[in-house]
């Protein structure tokens, strides 16, 4: 895992100075070692944190014998062994043991379209001299950020994250009040939109390509909308099930392969479990590491739950009590997060990935089994509002009011209070709004309360319209399927990918999530539904996969999620930070303080839980404070 930085510039003189500064704000990413390389008018920067082949000869940026094809590369291709031999097989010759001369070699021989023969987690850039054009590539899922400006000669800048991007003469610092939209409605920012003007996000499975004739469009080069629509002949169940073991044990064994100590985050779900078991039939498991997050607050606690995961595995497992210290610890998430973010789970992510890193350089995750195998709590939502359509607009109008009113608030993690309120007020709409609307934080309207006169218009337009051509793209589909599409387009790579990423390479960890290799994701959209969402029975056929590899009541036990206890903190350790931090004057620009205030005392007077509400208002107002 590294970070990389570069500028194209056709009118200007190439600018090393300036890239190297962008380097050292990557530091974090890469602390092993570091490179730069001027090549015409390009200029490319390399951050290492040495995973494979340690030796100097890994490092970046990195050519080929010719000199004449330059990469910087953040990530890993675990098939690479096989694409090396692929490779030598028709000619090429390898200086190193690393996955960067793979890329290199395959760009020569295949050149964009190499990306669509890798499976793994990357960012890179391709200096192809002969051409005198760059390449920019992202991985399927979106796993590895890269951030990029356009400049007005037709270069382009980029980089790993968007604090070392903005190091560079040119790009601004003017909000953008459309992500800023974006944010509020779901407490984190979309690819779409950046939260900086003039700033772009390479979207995941694109390249871009970069020459004197211009600048490409992003160029997508995978269809997962295809494999939800081509549906895999029906085989039993038995059968199936088993064929899905052997995928995740392959994914899990080619993400094996390091040169540096290796371990599993492991809470008290089914997903990491699955991960740990799969690693354990790898090798032995007192040879595996796991580490887990505890919180003091009940409800939050899955200390007992991982415990008895690791006691069945018999891995070497360490556990830890969440300790947080209220301004330094949020600030310090604020600044890894890079753009505003908000998902409370970045809490536990980030003091898990600390301690994971006290003792290996690299953790396996099970991030990506809810959006793959229908396991979030909103798909059962999906289900129960298309089984009770018929129940009339004014029955579920009346209901909504008197929850509202007389269920009490709770403050628990996915409280039934909380999920009541959220199910109720999302029910009258259509099944893909619906589906929208169960993470929605501030709705349209509250936006507009909430906003000064003068963002109304751009800031509190309806974000709905970011997913509707997700939905669109899988439009023949069930609308379970139209739904997990639209997650695995936005919410996995815009929250839970930034969320790992961020939380990880802020302390120099690598993490890898085999349950997100790119033939497990087309596997299960090629399921049925209902193999997927049996009833309400959440990850159905995953959980047959592992009988025999765990114990029933693992398998079988109630998701909890990784959430942290915000709405708990907001009324006592984070308490006065956010309070101050929600009324800083910078936060007056944009907002009616009148409308915080009212958030605030109803939360306190526990009339409302708007913990997820004024948690993203806080962690706005502190990344405007270190913006």
């Amino acid at each position: 895992m590294c970070g990389i930085a570069g500028v194209l510039a056709w009118e200007r003189p190439a600018e090393p100075g300036v890239v190297r500064a962008m380097m050292d704000a990557l530091r974090h990413r890469g602390p092993d070692a570091e490179g730069l390389v001027t090549r015409g008018p390009v200029v490319l920067g390399h951050r290492r944190l040495s995973i494979i082949d340690l030796s100097a000869a890994g490092n970046q940026p990195m050519s080929d014998a010719s000199g004449k094809f330059w990469l910087v590369f953040n990530g890993e291709i675990y098939n690479f062994l096989e694409l090396r031999k692929e490779l030598e097989g028709l000619g090429a010759k390898f200086r190193t043991r690393t996955d960067s001369e793979v890329i290199l070699e395959s760009y020569k021989r295949w050149g964009p379209d190499c990306v669509r023969r890798f499976n793994g987690m990357f960012a890179f850039a391709i200096w192809d001299e002969q051409e005198a054009r760059l390449m920019l590539a992202r991985d399927r899922l979106g796993k590895k950020p890269l951030y990029f400006h356009r400049l007005q000669d037709g270069g382009i800048v980029f980089a790993s994250e968007l604090k070392a991007l903005r190091l560079y003469p040119g790009v601004g610092s003017s909000i953008s009040p459309v992500a800023l939209g974006h944010f509020l409605s779901l407490n984190y920012t979309l690819t779409t939109q950046a939260i900086l003007e003039g700033v772009e996000k390479l979207p995941a499975a694109s390249y871009l390509l970069v020459s004197r004739r211009g600048m490409s469009q992003a160029i997508a080069y995978w269809d997962l909308a295809r494999a939800f629509k081509e549906k895999r002949p029906r085989r039993s169940e038995l059968e199936t099930a088993d064929e899905l073991a052997a995928l995740i044990d392959d994914a899990v064994r080619l993400r094996l392969i390091s040169d540096v100590p290796l371990g599993a985050f492991l809470s008290g779900g089914l997903d990491s479990a699955t991960v740990v078991a799969a690693m354990t039939r790898a090798g032995t498991a007192k040879s595996t590491h796991t580490f887990n997050i505890d919180f003091k607050e009940e409800t939050y606690s899955e200390r007992e739950a991982a415990l008895q995961t690791a006691r069945y595995l018999g891995v070497d497992h360490r556990d830890r009590v969440a300790a947080l210290d209220a301004q330094s610890s949020l600030e310090a998430m604020v600044r890894a997060a890079d753009e505003p973010f908000a998902d409370t789970s970045i809490v536990p992510t980030f003091i898990l990935a600390q301690f994971a890193r006290e003792h290996v350089t690299v953790a396996l995750s099970g991030d990506g089994g809810d959006e793959v195998f229908a396991g979030y709590e909103t798909y059962a939502a999906d289900r129960l509002r298309h089984v009770t359509g018929w129940v009339p607009r004014w029955m579920t109008a009346s209901a909504e009011r008197m929850t509202n009113q007389f269920w009490p608030v709770s403050y628990g993690k996915v409280s039934t209070d909380y999920k009541l309120k959220q199910f109720l007020a999302g029910r009258v709409n259509g099944a893909d709004r619906a589906h929208y609307s169960w993470r929605e934080i501030f709705s349209r309207d509250e936006k507009s309360r909430l906003l000064r006169p003068e963002w109304r218009s751009i800031a509190g337009a309806d974000t709905f319209a970011e997913f509707e051509p997700h939905f669109a793209a899988v439009s023949d589909c069930h609308y379970i399927d139209r739904a997990m599409y639209a997650d695995i387009k936005t919410w996995l790579v815009d929250d839970i990918l930034v969320k790992v990423d961020r939380a990880t390479m802020a302390h120099s960890l690598e993490a890898r999530a085999p349950l997100l290799d790119y033939r497990v994701v087309e596997f299960a959209a090629s399921l049925p539904v209902d193999w997927k969402l049996r009833g309400l029975k959440k990850k159905y056929l995953l959980k047959r996969s592992q009988r025999g590899r765990l114990p029933a009541e693992v398998i079988n036990r109630r998701k909890s999620g990784f959430g942290a206890p915000v709405s708990h903190w907001l009324d006592g350790v984070l308490g006065e930070v956010a309070f101050e931090v929600t009324h800083d004057p910078s936060m007056a620009e944009w907002f009616d303080t009148s409308q915080i205030d009212t958030l605030w005392a109803e939360h306190r007077e526990r009339r409302r839980d708007n913990g997820l509400r004024l948690f993203g208002l806080a962690c706005l107002g502190l990344w405007m404070n270190a913006a």
